[in-house]
C-alpha cells in the first residue's frame, strides 16, 4: 500500500520511518510513504502557501492553489484513485476497526493542515474523508498522520516479532474490542508488589480465565461503553456475563 503525504514539514517523519519495530514495514515497502511539500508547488520568490482569511480574524489560511498543484502531481504518480484524507476536528475519531481497514487498503493521500486550516473550497472539491484523533486541537496534522501510519504499519505481516502480538492489543476483534489485561515480567517481587500467583501457576486455562476477567473488569471500570458494544456484537459469553454480574 502507498500513502502520499502533503505536509509543510516532511522532516518530522524521519524518525517514524527509520526507528522502532514498525520501520520494518517502511523499509520493506509493505507501507510506502511519499512526502510532498506544497511549498514546492507555490509561485513567487517567497513560495507562499498561506494568506490572511477573508472576513478578518486571527491566523492564516492555507491557500488552495499550491495544495491543488501538489495533489495533482501526486495523482499523476499513482496508478489508481485513492481517498484524499484531511486530519481535522470535523472528522470521525480514528479507532482500531478503521485502522484495520486502512491496513488492508491501497493507501490514501493524507493532508496535514496547518495554521487556521485549509481554504474550504479545496476541501469541498478534493477531500473525501476527514479523520480526528479526538476532541483536542494540535498545531498541524503531522502527528495525526504519524499515528495512523504507525498503527497501520504494526498490522502488516512480519512487522511485529510474533503475529499474535497485535491480536492481544486493546480494541482488537480477538479480544471482542475490550481493553487489554495487565502484564508482568521479572523480577517476581518489585517495590513491595508481587506478580499475581496465577501467572506463576503454569495452568494455562486458569491464566487465560484470569486475563479475560481482568480485561472485563478494566473495561467495565474505565470504558463501560466498550462492554455495551461487545454485548451488541455477541462477543460476551455466559461466563463473561456471570463475572460482570458479580463485579458490577
Amino acid at each position: 500500500m502507498r500513502f502520499d503525504l502533503i505536509t509543510l514539514f516532511p522532516e518530522l517523519f524521519g524518525y517514524l520511518l527509520t526507528s522502532g519495530i514498525t520501520r520494518r514495514a517502511f523499509e520493506t515497502g509493505q507501507v510506502e510513504v511519499h512526502l510532498n511539500n506544497p511549498r514546492d508547488f507555490s509561485e513567487g520568490n517567497y513560495k507562499r502557501v498561506d494568506d490572511r482569511p477573508y472576513g478578518g480574524g486571527p491566523g492564516m489560511v492555507m491557500m488552495a492553489e499550491p495544495m491543488e498543484r501538489c495533489l495533482q502531481s501526486i495523482r499523476l504518480q499513482r496508478s489508481a484513485s485513492v481517498p484524499v484524507v484531511l486530519f481535522s476536528p470535523l472528522g470521525r475519531v480514528l479507532d482500531q476497526a478503521s485502522v484495520a481497514n486502512w491496513a488492508s487498503s491501497d493507501g490514501a493521500i493524507l493532508i496535514c493542515g496547518r495554521y487556521e486550516g485549509l481554504d474550504q473550497r479545496f476541501i469541498d472539491q478534493h477531500v473525501t474523508q476527514q479523520i480526528s484523533l479526538g476532541d483536542f486541537v494540535m498545531s498541524g496534522g503531522e502527528i495525526a498522520a504519524m499515528a495512523l501510519l504507525d498503527a497501520v504499519a504494526r498490522l502488516q505481516p512480519g512487522v511485529l516479532n510474533t503475529s499474535a502480538s497485535h491480536q492481544q492489543d486493546s480494541f482488537s476483534p480477538e479480544l471482542d474490542g475490550l481493553l487489554d489485561c495487565p502484564h508482568y515480567t521479572r523480577p517476581q517481587h518489585w517495590a513491595g508488589q508481587a506478580v499475581p500467583e496465577v501467572l506463576l501457576s503454569g495452568n494455562h486455562l486458569e491464566i487465560e480465565r484470569w486475563r479475560r476477567q481482568q480485561r472485563l473488569s478494566l473495561t467495565l471500570r474505565l470504558r463501560p461503553e466498550l462492554i455495551t458494544r461487545a454485548r451488541a456484537g455477541g462477543g460476551l459469553s455466559l461466563e463473561d456475563e456471570a463475572f460482570l454480574a458479580v463485579i458490577g
